[in-house]
């Protein structure tokens, strides 16, 4: 495991402390003893037996005296402590170490997230994965940019769209759209799909992805080259819609932390040429 800096050890030993202090041990299967607790949380005996390592050293962890617990020592403690994803990174991190891999990127979208999406209006909204496959979208999508359920799913990748390869092109949007900075926010989807690729090294679908991009478009692959890594946050767009007139929108893109869903929310500012437009397709 990489290791990515040197972390500060304040703040691992308590946190590791909270989270064994909150656990008690019927939690983790472990037998209740004769001994009177005078807590309901595990001891560090018991955290020490689950996670396999000695007793002081998980003395030594809690009081900040060992600064540097490996890969290996780190995976057992989230396991022991039965850690959810997001304090799992969290554990990674502050220990120093690159998080593992988290599996495939995930295309399940939850329910509530959805329903709050449902109750969005005035905007058009869309959702698109960690490697910007398009998943869901909203009537108002569909009536500024065109309904996407048109184009074959494999083709509904705005990446594809944006750095196209061979004759087979991805459309997301009907009619043209023009970036206020074209060159900025082609950037921006490439460092973010690198940003992707660390994220979930072992999902085959990104691999393809970018295997095809580099390969096949050459402003991609020299953008890649650049090794620039971020996240696509924000952005500024004209529809040019057949019926109402170029509209002018902000994209705004919010990223759900755990999965790295995409929402992208296309909007206009108030009292705008761009709002009223707006108003008459939503």
């Amino acid at each position: 495991m990489e290791r990515m800096a040197r972390k500060e050890a304040a703040g691992l030993g308590p946190t590791i402390r909270a989270w064994r202090e909150r656990l008690s041990p019927a939690a983790v299967g472990m037998p209740a003893t004769g001994r009177t607790r005078r807590a309901t949380g595990l001891r560090r005996e018991e955290l020490a037996e689950l996670a396999g390592v000695s007793v002081d050293y998980v003395v030594r962890l809690e009081q900040g005296r060992a600064t540097a617990p490996s890969g290996q020592v780190v995976a057992a403690l989230c396991r022991a402590l039965r850690l959810t994803a997001a304090e799992r990174e969290h554990l990674y991190r502050m220990a120093g170490l690159v998080p593992p891999d988290g599996g495939p990127v995930p295309e399940h979208l939850p329910p509530g997230v959805l329903r709050v999406l449902d109750r969005l209006g005035g905007v058009a909204v869309a959702v698109f994965t960690a490697h910007w496959q398009l998943l869901w979208w909203n009537p108002g999508w569909a009536a500024l940019l065109g309904d996407p359920a048109a184009t074959p799913p494999r083709l509904r990748n705005l990446a594809r769209e944006r750095f196209p390869v061979g004759a087979e092109a991805a459309r997301l949007s009907s009619w043209p759209v023009r970036e206020a900075n074209a060159d900025g926010s082609d950037l921006a989807i490439v460092a973010d799909l690198r940003r992707a690729t660390g994220r979930f090294p072992h999902d085959a679908g990104l691999a393809e992805l970018v295997g095809e991009l580099a390969g096949g478009n050459e402003r991609f692959a020299r953008l890649w080259a650049s090794g620039t890594v971020a996240a696509h946050r924000t952005d500024r767009k004209t529809v040019e819609h057949p019926g109402a007139g170029p509209v002018e929108v902000d994209c705004d893109v919010l990223t759900d932390g755990d999965s790295e869903l995409k929402i992208v929310i296309l909007s206009a500012a108030p009292d705008t040429e761009g709002a009223a437009r707006l108003r008459t397709l939503l």
